[in-house]
């Protein structure tokens, strides 16, 4: 499992804990985490979070549990974690 660092458009950065991957969904980006012995996003993954992808700048992906990210220092941050 991975961290994701999501930039929006008005400037705010979410930080994904928990997700292995993420893919469009229609007008939404979606992380995913996948399920216990699976590689793929499939009917077994959770849905951690979404976001409408047209609010999404940049999506950047750490694979340390404890990444720190460069981040703007006007930017404000939520954490999100999986269940």
């Amino acid at each position: 499992m991975a961290l994701f660092a999501v930039t929006l458009s008005d400037n705010t950065t979410d930080v994904v804990d928990g997700a292995d991957a993420y893919q469009q969904e229609g007008p939404m980006t979606t992380f995913f985490a996948h399920g216990e012995g699976r590689q793929v996003i499939d009917s077994w993954s959770s849905r951690l979070a979404s976001y409408r992808t047209a609010d999404v700048v940049a999506v950047r992906r750490s694979a340390a549990q404890t990444a720190e990210f460069d981040r703007p220092v006007n930017t404000s941050e939520t954490l999100l974690q999986s269940a």
